[in-house]
């Protein structure tokens, strides 16, 4: 069978389309690896996002029960100094009652 000036073109234009078609196909695995890596890459980002999130609400919760500390602490605080002013002033009133029921020659010694 001779081949005619009709059948060269086809079997180029064929050959080319098949070189083309191998280049496309390479191009696709190669988009396929890219988007199976950023899938991969989206997966970890969002497991250390869900990490830092869980971190955070204990850090929430942990700060919640240190603040309820420091207030109970600083009502107690507030109670004992309230306690000790009282005392304090008691004492105040008890030596003042003291020096003025002193008869006078032992205050001016």
């Amino acid at each position: 069978m001779a081949v005619t000036s009709k059948q060269v073109p086809q079997v180029e234009d064929d050959k080319s389309l098949k070189k083309r078609n191998e280049e496309l196909e390479r191009e696709l695995r190669k988009s396929q690896e890219r988007e199976e890596k950023m899938k991969a890459e989206l997966q970890k980002t969002f497991e250390r996002l869900r990490v830092a999130e869980e971190a955070e609400e204990r850090l929430c919760s942990q700060f919640g029960e240190l603040e309820a500390e420091a207030i109970d602490q600083a009502r107690s605080d507030h109670a004992r100094i309230l306690s000790l002013l009282n005392q304090l002033a008691q004492a105040q009133r008890l030596l003042q009652s003291a020096a003025v029921s002193l008869p006078l020659e032992f205050a001016a010694k």
